[in-house]
């Protein structure tokens, strides 16, 4: 019964270890998604208005420009996998990349090749143990990423884009990220960043985010606009910021969804943890009075012992 209390009292004190930590990265967590829906917050003004410049452009001109042009009969088609560079947040990174699975099984029984493009060391991991090829591989931002992080993705899928495909181009580029919706529930989600399709800032956006602002009264036309130099050169500037900030606000959109399901998932250790403390407490608690009992029916019976003896 000894040895019992000694196995039981061992586990309690390690599973009281791992209790502190998980409770330690739970409020880490909570902390840091607060900060990562602020960062989303603040960068919803310039996207607003970046959205709305892109908008009054596009539909005040005839132009056409290359990222806006669509690929008759598309052969390569790139997706871009958002996923989380640690562990400990749950479904969240299997989620992201079973449902860009399931985004390649339908771009490849459209007869396209696909070539995938990793955000993560866990997408990275996943690709890796499986030998399948990507073309390129970004990580170590994934809870806290900045807008020079979007741009070296953005800029590298506009440039695959934009090459033919004799040369390694793609005609066509998704992006699989996690939709923030609420602390409990955020979504995987597929955006076609690539050609872009030019969003209504007075909308609601497909990426999920909610840029529905009134420009002008009911009854108002929207005004007519002059380019200067011209509209096709107004395109070359804002079409590659537009398409740098789809990639952040993806990118911010991920974070603040894995640090909310590390959350999640950290509190359910916790509380795991404390339930299997209290049934060690219980067994203990058990093998002690079994323990007592049977010293109790040793002394019993070897005071009935001697008094047989003496008799």
């Amino acid at each position: 019964m000894g040895a019992q209390m000694r196995i039981y009292r061992q586990r309690i004190k390690s599973v009281n270890s791992i209790k502190k930590i998980t409770n330690a990265m739970e409020l880490i967590a909570a902390a840091r998604v607060i900060k990562a829906r602020q960062r989303a917050s603040e960068a919803m003004p310039y996207t607003t208005a970046l959205t709305r410049a892109v908008s009054a452009v596009a539909t005040n001109t005839s132009e056409d420009h290359p990222l806006t042009t669509d690929v008759k009969d598309a052969k390569r088609a790139g997706v871009l996998v958002i996923a989380a560079d640690r562990g400990l947040a749950g479904a969240y990174s299997v989620s992201a990349i079973k449902r860009a699975s399931e985004l390649i099984a339908h771009l490849q029984g459209e007869g396209k090749e696909v070539v995938p493009y990793l955000v993560g060391r866990k997408a990275v991991s996943y690709y890796k143990f499986r030998k399948r090829d990507f073309a390129q591989e970004w990580s170590g931002f994934t809870d806290a990423p900045t807008f020079e992080n979007a741009r070296d993705i953005a800029d590298r899928l506009t440039e695959d884009f934009l090459k033919p495909t004799a040369e390694g181009g793609v005609d066509e580029i998704h992006v699989v990220f996690t939709l923030f919706r609420s602390m409990v529930r955020q979504d995987p989600h597929v955006l076609r960043l690539l050609p872009l399709e030019v969003v209504d800032a007075d909308s609601e956006r497909e990426d999920g985010l909610d840029l529905s602002v009134n420009q002008y009264e009911e009854g108002q036309l929207a005004p007519e606009y002059d380019f200067e130099p011209s509209a096709s050169e107004v395109l070359d500037l804002l079409l590659p910021k537009y398409v740098r900030n789809r990639i952040y606000t993806a990118l911010l959109s991920s974070s603040a969804s894995e640090l909310a399901a590390r959350q999640r998932a950290m509190k359910s250790a916790t509380d795991n943890a404390g339930d299997l403390i209290k049934r060690y407490e219980r067994l203990a608690n058990q093998a002690r009075q079994a323990g007592i009992t049977q010293e109790i029916s040793e002394i019993v019976g070897g005071a009935d012992a001697l008094a047989d003896a003496k008799k």
